[in-house]
């Protein structure tokens, strides 16, 4: 013999999601997740490619560069040299050799 249950007051009530306001709102909101499933998607696939478009972009840019440096500090080897054998400086240096102070010349004329 099973012991019999006392019935209890919220016995009456039905389960969340079996009225119909709840199955409503359910829907209503997995309308909405399911497009901000479809937006993040789409968000993702654009953050990947841009990421994709810079990457290339950027070791574009490096190899231009590098390929750019080499004749270009050639030249100015080349011109450094000459000037810096008649100056006893380089015409392009690294600003050691400027004037002392800033609207004076580096060495003032005799005179």
């Amino acid at each position: 013999m099973r012991p019999t249950r006392r019935p209890r007051p919220d016995d009456r009530v039905l389960a969340a999601g079996a009225d119909e306001v709840s199955a409503a709102v359910a829907s209503l909101f997995s309308g909405h997740a399911q497009v901000y499933q479809a937006l993040s998607a789409e968000a993702a696939r654009f953050h990947q490619q841009f990421m994709q478009a810079l990457s290339t972009a950027g070791t574009t840019y490096a190899r231009a560069e590098a390929a750019n440096a080499s004749p270009l500090q050639n030249l100015l080897d080349g011109v450094n040299a000459q000037v810096q054998a008649a100056t006893g400086r380089p015409l392009i240096g690294n600003g050691i050799n400027g004037a002392r102070a800033p609207g004076r010349t580096a060495h003032p004329a005799a005179g």
